[in-house]
């Protein structure tokens, strides 16, 4: 195991059907063309996450935060998504935050959320204890998900400011035991 401080935040990582890659600049076209379907986001606390202004503010954040991967489906090359690391913590072995996930509503019900967060968490369980998931407690969509991908309630809230109010989100886990004996374990 690498020490947390180790973790590269923005690595390429292949799977099965997927290809995650460090998010660019020149990226901004692709994926704003997933993100500007106001679908995605209708129960999300970011609920005008598709209007430009304000995706434009979402994607220069991952930007500045150097975190942020680009989904790409293989079989056609197209861009579908995005997630990121973020808030690397070297306390008791390490954790990291994965989120800001979002696809494209072709890609939503199938496997691509598994095989994303699979590839995330191999690599990041690779140099940290814990991943942590900060969802909003009324996001149902993500907490379905957050569950059938074998996180846990870990007891912990937080109060974010999304869309200019505060929002309420619980914190989800996966660690390295969970994560080997959990559903996206090969």
């Amino acid at each position: 195991m690498l020490a947390p401080e180790f973790l590269d935040r923005q690595p390429t990582l292949d799977g099965e059907t997927l290809l995650l890659r460090p998010l660019r600049g020149e990226d901004w076209d692709a994926l704003y063309a997933v993100a500007s379907d106001p679908l995605i986001w209708v129960v999300h606390p970011g609920h005008d996450r598709w209007q430009e202004a304000v995706f434009r503010e979402f994607f220069a954040n991952a930007m500045d935060h150097r975190g942020a991967l680009v989904v790409i489906d293989k079989a056609s090359g197209a861009i579908i998504g995005s997630s990121r690391y973020q808030g690397l913590d070297a306390a008791d072995g390490g954790s990291v935050e994965i989120g800001w996930t979002f696809v494209a509503r072709a890609y939503w019900g199938g496997r691509v959320n598994g095989e994303l967060k699979r590839l995330m968490l191999t690599h990041a369980l690779a140099s940290v204890a814990r991943a942590d998931f900060r969802v909003g407690e009324d996001n149902v969509r993500s907490r379905g998900a957050m569950v059938k991908i074998g996180g846990r309630l870990s007891g912990r809230t937080e109060v974010v400011e999304v869309a200019g109010k505060p929002v309420r989100h619980v914190i989800y886990e996966i660690d390295r035991e969970s994560f080997a004996r959990g559903p996206l374990s090969l």
